[in-house]
């Protein structure tokens, strides 16, 4: 689902609004979190998380003309999941500068492999970045666009209680989820019946 102009508040009125909008946005977005060991973090997106990173963009960039709405907008909404899909952004976090320089040179290509399994099926590996390269022959990036594709036997096997389960299987870290059943539930709403 796109993001419907009409639901972007003006700079004016978010800002008012702005502290309801963060209390309802942070636990969904909570929710909607897998971590994968310690340093790799999925953030699932869908249309309420990226309106309200939107939202902030528009007010930190203080954009209050329809063409640089529009931008955002079209900059943003390929993160909504379609139907058929999740879309998430994956962090890789250190917090020791050193370290997360280090790692992110060890970790080249981890985008691509990280993936999500439905009970009874094969891993759906991770298709990164497809707005623009965000790595190198040499590192990698702290931040990358995911996106898992499902097929139709997959969606019903969700819906029909199969379990869920999210790994990284590359050759400088590894690590694996069964995700939480209220972050599974709220996954199934993003796909269409």
């Amino acid at each position: 689902m796109p993001i419907d102009r009409s639901s972007l508040l003006s700079l004016e009125a978010y800002a008012k609004a702005r502290p309801a909008i963060r209390a309802q946005v942070i636990p969904h977005r909570r929710l909607r979190t897998v971590h994968l060991g310690e340093h790799v973090t999925l953030q699932f997106e869908d249309e309420l998380t990226i309106r309200y990173h939107v939202q902030e963009m528009l007010r930190v960039e203080k954009i209050f003309e329809e063409e640089g709405i529009r931008q955002e907008i079209e900059v943003y909404a390929p993160l909504i999941p379609d139907g058929s899909n999740w879309k998430a952004t994956m962090l890789l976090e250190y917090e020791d500068e050193s370290e997360r320089k280090r790692e992110l040179g060890r970790l080249v290509g981890i985008e691509h492999r990280v993936w999500v399994r439905i009970a009874g099926f094969a891993k759906n590996f991770a298709i990164a970045d497809e707005d623009l390269e965000r790595a190198t022959a040499e590192k990698t990036s702290a931040v990358h666009f995911l996106r898992f594709e499902l097929r139709t036997g997959q969606i019903e096997a969700l819906r029909s209680g199969a379990a869920l389960d999210m790994g990284v299987d590359h050759e400088n870290y590894e690590a694996r989820s069964e995700v939480a059943a209220a972050t599974r539930e709220a996954l199934i709403k993003d796909l269409m019946d």
